[in-house]
Formats: C-alpha cells, structure tokens, sequence
C-alpha cells in the first residue's frame, strides 16, 4: 500500500524516498510463515523534532518475561476485530508511547516479515507524524522508556557497528539514545535508511560482543529480517552496552 502522490507534498525528501521505494527495500531474509504465525504490527513513525529529522523508538521494560528491555519500533499482535495493518500499528504505538492515531499520516505498508523464534508475522507500516506530542511511556510494566532518535545519530558512522553473541550471530547495530539497536529493529531500520537514502558508509569490520541477559532467549533458529550482504540475522533480546574497541 503507498499513498497517492498528492499526499506526500510537503514531506522531507527522504521520506518521500521511501515511500517511493517501498516495494523495492534491500531485501532481508525471512522464513517460511508458519500456520500458526500470529499477525504482528509495527509503526516506523517519522517526523520533525527538537533535534531536527528523527524516528520513534521504544525501549522495553527489563522486566518482561520475554524481550526485557529490548530496544524497538512500537508494535505488536493484531486484536480481533480491528483494520490490520494500519489499526494494531496506530493502536499499539498509542498504548507504548502515546501517540494520537489522528496525528499520524499512514504512507505505507512495507512486506511482511516472518520471526520464527516468536512465531509472529510482523508488517511494518510507515508513518508521519503530522501532529507531534510529547511522547510518554505507556504502562510501565511493558515500557522503560520512549526515544525520538534523530536520524543524524542513526546515520553517523561513529554510531554503527555489528553486534557477535555466543550463538554466533553477527549482524548490525545502532548505538544511540543509550541504546544498542539491533536484531530485527536494526536489521528493519538499516533497510529503511537505504531506502530513504540516508545510509553513510561506516565500518563493518567493527564487530563488538553483545551479552544477554543470564537465562535470556538466545535466537539461535531465526534468521529473521537479515540485510542480503552476508550477514546472518535475529530479533533482538535484552541488550545493554556495547565497549567500543
């Protein structure tokens, strides 16, 4: 789904960008849906804040059960009954980080993509934030915190790296807002900047360790929302900071 060009007018060029190549992302590898994969959502919200061009991201409690304190695009599984995609994205990024729905410009629907660990089949759906508020936390049990990351710190090549865990996954991370972004947001947000032509060339021959937490899930089976250069690919877990070299 893309917007009529009507719509777009107005919009920073590298959103425009990406609307344009939305059916053309870099592709990432996904596994075959299963039968029992539940429908999931995520809202990849643009707009203009106090420190210029940035995206929405959240970071999740440390004391969920699953994915403790795991840095991500709001989101979450369909509720029966309501307009999916569009619907669970507006209404989970409500409930996570208090954004109104009638503030948000829908521009498009990006392909689906399928975790495996999880069983969910996730479609991303861009927005713009054409009413801006004050993020805020939702329940706290499920939200640490809320992040609007400026996309100059995404695209900075001091911030970029990949991430090694003991499972033998390497792939891309983002250092920003105090968080280590990687997994399936980092994979999903890499493909994004491309997209959007944003991206900067940076080192990746930086790979850093990434430790989980004690007795966390570890993705050793997915290899979910993988750019195509190479790299394998997972959904994140819990993550604290990475040393620099």
């Amino acid at each position: 789904m893309t917007v009529p060009a009507a719509d777009l007018a107005g919009l920073p060029e590298h959103v425009q960008r990406l609307v344009t190549n939305a059916g053309r992302l870099p592709r990432m590898r996904t596994e075959r849906p299963s039968a029992t994969a539940r429908r999931s959502a995520v809202l990849i919200l643009f707009g203009e804040g106090p420190a210029g061009p940035d995206v929405l991201l959240i970071e999740k409690s440390p004391h969920l059960r699953s994915h403790a304190g795991q840095p991500a695009f709001p989101g979450g599984g369909a509720d029966p009954g309501e307009e999916f995609p569009v619907g669970t994205a507006l209404r989970e990024a409500h409930e996570e980080a208090g954004v109104e729905p009638d503030g948000v410009r829908v521009l498009a629907v990006l392909p689906e993509l399928f975790l495996g660990h999880s069983d969910n089949l996730v479609v991303p759906v861009v927005g713009w934030w054409d009413d801006p508020r004050e993020v805020r936390t939702g329940d706290p049990r499920e939200v640490a915190r809320v992040a609007r990351v400026p996309l100059a710190d995404l695209v900075d090549p001091a911030n970029r790296f990949r991430v090694r865990i003991s499972t033998g996954y390497v792939g891309p991370a983002f250092g920003v807002a105090g968080m280590v972004v990687w997994g399936f947001t980092a994979g999903l947000l890499d493909s994004v900047l491309v997209a959007a032509g944003l991206d900067r060339p940076w080192d990746t021959t930086d790979v850093r360790p990434l430790a989980t937490p004690a007795g966390g899930p570890e993705p050793a089976r997915s290899r979910a929302a993988a750019p195509t250069d190479g790299d394998d690919a997972a959904p994140g877990v819990a993550t604290r900071t990475v040393p620099g070299p």
